[in-house]
């Protein structure tokens, strides 16, 4: 029953309206939470409890993000979700993956768990490939089967099928836990959406993956694999590395505006501290060329309907009153964000450090290894050889792909001599307490060039990475990491250049963001400073443990031939 108030007014504001996609100046009344009038003055009738006065500023929706990992903002689901509601973000869908991979369903629901007392919606998505290839390619700490799929499907936090990313697989005949859930989920909810990741996939095998149900995709795509997924109807999600005028003048020019939504995927928080959250891309369209309306309907409405979450996304009577007061439209300038009619954000107030502890103790000693030695870096080579031809992980900027190049090296008294061959040495340490294994490998190209860098925030497995010129930092950086449970380590000629803990997983902070972001800045900063010379050294570094990205990669198993999935020979004897 409706009550003869309003519990609040936001009177002379111009409101921005989705279905006409323009503004007007108009009173917005609130009860319980929801929307009940846009309009005129009805403050005889309706006696609203609270009169804010807009002051003609502008009023839109809360943005709603459908596809990104907190995990990747390297801070917690609190922690994150508090910060970006000054970002004018209400509504998020995380694809936990990163901690299924460290703790399978338990990881989830600790997520989940972690974000119930955020000023803002957070919703999940289910991680349907976890771990990313197979337990034969890579160790994880958990893995999410078909059962925890049907489990989490019923949890009421959770809005969709995590991006399906092994897409070579998936359109072959296969076993796979994730077909027999997609099969299991067409036969009793047609419209629960499935997430795909299908980078370069076109033709006949982008059919197959949207025959399937796998309707939607947000990675990099040149235009012609953009076309082919627009005119067979795939659902396209935008991040900022697609984020180009071609791009925006393509969807432009085909009025494409009802087909696709702004995502932001993976931020790292030291960017999302500088540049903000969705409102970043929204910024960023407007300056390409979209109309400030149109870029918010595409970080609001569209991406409302895509998870079929019909009760946000616009103002519009009994919908929850979810919005954002802008002193700038085109900067899209945040001066207050509020969520079911109440302030959770003000340009103009701090909020206080949050020091609580979101998740179970085991989380705070993941890591399962003892300190290393050196000799543990040794790489033995069988009686009477000279020299072998290395398999080499070729890094490029730009690109998160990596390309098979094939290097001699020398051996002396049955050891590979690889010091002198213009590669760095990697490993990588299963750091669950499974099986020990330490994977070896070697990198080129645009990676750094002296020192060492490890990290156990290393996708998707997250095991430990550690790649350097050296032995000795390689030790150092390794050992400091395994001390902090958990994190990023920089070390040059005997000292750790910079360090940053990450002891929740292995892969999560719940230190303050803008203390995370100074570290994580140092780190990244570092590594430039030694030579890695890539657009994100982070992330470059972080995916060499990606077993679902091309060509070439390493886990605790070896080198990883990613592209016919199967381990490869760290050499050939010449």
């Amino acid at each position: 029953m409706l009550k003869e108030y309003a519990d609040l007014v936001i009177r002379n504001v111009k409101v921005y309206n989705s279905y006409f996609k323009k503004f007007d100046m108009k009173n917005v009344y609130i009860v319980d939470g929801k929307f009940l009038y846009i309009g005129k003055d009805y403050d005889n009738v309706l006696k609203p409890k609270k009169i804010i006065e807009g002051k003609e500023r502008y009023l839109v929706p809360g943005l709603i993000d459908i596809h990104m990992h907190i995990e990747s903002s390297m801070v917690s689901p609190k922690g994150f979700s508090d910060f970006i509601a000054g970002c004018g973000v209400t509504t998020i869908v995380s694809e936990p993956h990163e901690m299924a991979n460290v703790a399978g369903i338990d990881g989830i629901y600790e997520m989940i768990n972690a974000g119930k007392d955020s000023k803002i919606d957070i919703f999940y998505g289910i991680p349907s490939s976890v771990p990313a290839s197979s337990e034969e390619l890579e160790t994880t700490g958990g893995k999410i089967d078909y059962e925890d799929m049907k489990k989490l499907k019923k949890n009421p936090f959770v809005a969709c099928v995590g991006e399906v990313m092994n897409y070579r697989q998936v359109i072959k005949p296969n076993n796979l836990e994730i077909t027999k859930f997609i099969e299991d989920l067409r036969k009793t909810d047609k419209i629960f959406p499935i997430e795909g990741h299908c980078p370069a996939l076109v033709d006949l095998d982008l059919a197959k993956f949207l025959y399937l149900g796998i309707n939607a995709d947000h990675t990099e795509h040149s235009l012609e694999e953009l076309h082919q997924r627009f005119e067979n109807g795939m659902f396209v999600e935008i991040q900022e590395k697609m984020l180009h005028k071609e791009v925006m003048d393509y969807i432009i020019d085909n009025n494409l505006y009802e087909y696709f939504a702004f995502v932001t995927d993976d931020v790292m928080t030291d960017t999302l501290y500088e540049y903000g959250q969705l409102d970043h891309l929204v910024r960023k369209a407007i300056k390409l060329g979209f109309t400030p309306e149109q870029a918010i309907y595409n970080a609001t409405y569209t991406p409302a309907r895509r998870m079929n979450l019909f009760d946000r996304g616009v103002i519009a009577p009994g919908k929850l009153a979810d919005f954002v007061l802008l002193d700038n439209l085109e900067e899209f300038t945040v001066s207050s964000t509020y969520k079911n009619g109440r302030l959770i954000y003000d340009k103009n107030i701090t909020d206080s450090e949050d020091n609580k502890k979101y998740f179970s103790k085991p989380y705070y000693n993941s890591i399962k290894i003892k300190k290393q030695e050196k000799d543990v870096l040794k790489i033995k080579v069988q009686e009477n050889v000279e020299k072998v031809l290395v398999n080499v992980m070729e890094l490029k900027d730009k690109s998160t792909r990596t390309s098979r190049k094939q290097i001699e090296m020398p051996v002396e008294n049955n050891i590979l001599k690889w010091e002198d061959s213009g590669c760095l040495l990697a490993a990588v340490f299963e750091r669950y307490g499974k099986n020990n294994n330490i994977g070896i490998g070697f990198l080129t190209g645009d990676c750094h060039k002296e020192g060492a860098v490890a990290s156990s925030y290393a996708h998707d497995n997250h095991n430990i990475l550690v790649a350097g010129s050296n032995v000795e930092d390689m030790i150092l950086a390794l050992n400091r990491l395994i001390e902090m449970q958990g994190g990023m380590v920089v070390t040059n000629k005997g000292e750790i250049q910079a360090d940053l803990q990450l002891n929740v997983g292995g892969i999560l902070s719940e230190e303050p963001i803008a203390k995370v972001a100074n570290k994580l800045s140092g780190i990244r900063g570092k590594m430039i400073e030694q030579g890695y010379n890539h657009y994100n050294p982070i992330m470059s570094f972080g995916t060499l443990t990606l077993t679902v990205s091309p060509e070439l990669k390493i886990t605790d198993k070896g080198l990883i031939d990613v592209v016919n999935s199967k381990i490869m020979p760290l050499y050939e004897i010449l």
